[in-house]
This record gives structure tokens, sequence and C-alpha cells, in this order.
């Protein structure tokens, strides 16, 4: 986790996030690194992911590997 947002640029929600401001945000840095931060708290910790975590993580999330 950093709180160096800055590298990130154009974050962006889901577009199925109905406009509200209770989603995450995600970004992509020139180097492949993606970040995630809380759409609530835009100045606050940002999540790092390398390229080969965040599709791992997508992947999971399509799989339905974290549904409850």
């Amino acid at each position: 986790m950093t709180m160096h947002a800055e590298k990130f640029t154009n974050w962006r929600k889901s577009s199925r996030s109905g406009g509200g401001d209770n989603c995450v945000e995600v970004a992509f840095a020139p180097n492949g690194t993606v970040g995630m931060r809380d759409s609530k708290d835009r100045t606050g910790p940002v999540l790092e992911f390398s390229p080969d975590e965040w599709v791992a993580f997508t992947g999971g999330v399509r799989d339905g590997e974290f549904d409850a």
C-alpha cells in the first residue's frame, strides 16, 4: 500500500457502479502497476498491484473466487 497516488492517472470506476461514492477506483501507472483506492477517500491509501497480480485478481473476481 502506498500514499503515492500521483503516479497513477485517469482514475476510473466501473460502469456498473451506479455513480455513487461507495466504490473503488482503479488507475494505471506508466510502468503497468495498477492502483486501487476508495472512491470516498481519494487522498487516502492506494493499494498497488503488479500487472501479474492484477490479472490474477481480476481473473479470480470473474471466476467467483471471492463470492460469499
